[in-house]
């Protein structure tokens, strides 16, 4: 039986939130069936106040094994290094010097969402409470616990990066560190698990036959692809949302949003609106990951100058059935 510490930091609790969706089974039916024990939730567990605090000195002094240490939620260091921005309730230390105690121990460290991983959304703008993640600040590595640490068990920091996380995300890995199974090569550069972060958000896309022929919708609520206009990143974001719908059947983009790029270190500042594609001379500067720009360039302009005129005449007559925009009528 392993011992699961959740533990929550700067941060929404969507990835609690997200987790408690996890179906076949649920997520307290996969632990007992993996042989995890959940010793504190913030949200799942009854024990609270000195109940709780007598649990972490436990586990600090050795009574009580920590097996996985999964944090939601970013480190936040401030003011000037001293963590007293978040203090643990009841406890008068910093939430920062509990995860760093506890990590040293732990035979895995998890971090569960892009705050914990990276900074996250917590970390946007100025930062005031200087915002980091575990083992990342942004893109660079180093974060609250170094770029050299490594848990009892020899590995670094698990990064289940997601605005919020998908919760199959989260039981896979955990699954994986139950079977004995994880280790360091099943995680990308910047620590996600590859077993979704080798995929892309744009396979699988239900608007896939509108980005082959370049057929761009230029408002919100419009039929097409919403890479060249509409900000969306889904040829470069690595997860798999599209091939694992959310909830059996949702994903940003099925909803008509572009993909944001969650799971990127960085994401929550593009240096333009999420719903708005920057481009040079014309042509977007975020181009697809899987081919070279300029294949991505001559395929484009083959795939529109190729585009029979039916093709075209049928989406204009395709707006005119499904306007974007509802314009109320004057007088």
């Amino acid at each position: 039986m392993l011992n699961l510490l959740w533990l929550q930091s700067g941060g929404c609790g969507g990835c609690s939130m997200s987790l408690l969706n996890a179906e076949s089974p649920d997520v307290l039916t996969l632990f007992e069936n993996a042989g995890i024990n959940l010793l504190w939730h913030p949200s799942l567990s009854e024990a609270t106040g000195d109940e709780c605090i007598a649990m972490l000195e436990g586990i600090l002094a050795g009574d009580i094994t920590l097996d996985i240490l999964c944090i939601e939620g970013s480190m936040m260091t401030g003011p000037m290094g001293t963590g007293k921005f978040h203090i643990m309730g009841g406890t008068g230390k910093p939430m920062i010097e509990w995860v760093k105690a506890l990590a040293d121990i732990a035979r895995y460290t998890v971090a569960v969402g892009s705050c914990a991983a990276y900074g996250g959304i917590t970390a946007a703008g100025a930062n005031d409470t200087d915002a980091t993640g575990l083992q990342f600040d942004g893109e660079m590595a180093g974060g609250l616990l170094g770029k050299d640490f490594t848990s009892q068990s020899g590995d670094q920091v698990v990064n289940i990066a997601g605005c919020p996380v998908h919760p199959d995300w989260v039981t896979e890995t955990l699954m994986s560190i139950a079977l004995g199974e994880h280790n360091d090569e099943q995680l990308d550069k910047f620590g996600r698990p590859r077993m979704y972060a080798d995929h892309l958000v744009h396979h699988g896309c239900s608007r896939n036959e509108f980005y082959e022929y370049k057929a761009s919708a230029v408002d919100m609520g419009d039929r097409g692809c919403m890479m060249e206009n509409m900000g969306c990143k889904g040829t470069q974001a690595h997860a798999d949302c599209n091939s694992r719908p959310w909830n059996g059947q949702g994903s940003c983009t099925n909803g008509g949003y572009p993909c944001i790029n969650c799971t990127a270190p960085e994401f929550e500042e593009p240096g333009h609106s999420f719903c708005q594609t920057p481009k040079i001379a014309g042509i977007p500067v975020g181009l697809p990951t899987d081919m070279p720009k300029a294949w991505f360039v001559a395929l484009a302009q083959l795939s529109k100058a190729a585009t029979p005129e039916r093709l075209k005449k049928n989406a204009i007559a395709e707006q005119l059935i499904y306007p974007p925009t509802i314009h109320k009528r004057k007088g």
